[in-house]
């Protein structure tokens, strides 16, 4: 049972940790750092340098521009574009790091599945952003902004601590991202098939 219980808890925490990094990888970091230092929780060898008050203070600082930039609309947009190379990557690396001292190839096996997760949750809120900019009120860009450093920080708690609940909330989820990702997709193509019939239109001449 104990060894049972230690498999749940390394995969939610592995599973968590890429998950969050594609909604907000900086806010990820810093909750696992801020716990890691303050010894609720010991992360596993090779996440223990999220610990370090450097890391913590750099993590710190880059949620705070993130939080400005993902509530303006348009800027967060940019800002997610530009982290699709970061996010997904990063994710990967958490994902892997948090198996601890395994064999390699549980360790790759890890990154594959973290960066996986680390990219529906991405490529959900990039595309879920792109639809909400249409709307001219900024109210739903600070709606949808706080929400998900809610889930961020409250999905990695879960995770640590209540490792069965994240899984099931986990595969709730993926299974909403599924639904809603082609429709996101449609929804999108439209967008930019709508802004390139304004801005290709010509004049007429007289």
């Amino acid at each position: 049972m104990d060894q049972l219980n230690q498999i749940v808890n390394t995969l939610a925490l592995t599973m968590g940790v890429g998950w969050a990094s594609g909604l907000n990888l900086y806010a990820a970091i810093l909750t696992l750092g801020i716990l890691g230092a303050t010894g609720s929780i010991v992360l596993p060898p090779e996440l223990a340098v999220l610990a370090n008050p450097i890391v913590i203070v750099a993590a710190a600082v880059m949620y705070v521009v993130e939080f400005f930039a993902d509530k303006v609309p348009g800027v967060d947009t940019g800002w997610d574009t530009l982290h699709t190379f970061i996010r997904i990557p990063a994710g990967a690396i958490l994902a892997a790091g948090a198996v601890g001292s395994v064999d390699p190839a549980l360790a790759v096996a890890a990154g594959l599945l973290g960066g996986g997760l680390a990219t529906v949750s991405h490529a959900t809120k990039a595309g879920t952003r792109v639809l909400i900019n249409t709307s001219p009120e900024p109210v739903t860009n600070w709606t949808a902004s706080v929400t998900e450093d809610v889930m961020v920080v409250g999905g990695i708690w879960t995770a640590l601590h209540y490792p069965w609940v994240f899984l099931g909330f986990l595969i709730l989820f993926i299974l909403i991202a599924i639904w809603m990702l082609p429709k996101l997709w449609r929804g999108i193509k439209k967008v930019f098939a709508f802004f390139g019939r304004l801005f290709g239109k010509r004049s007429p001449t007289t």
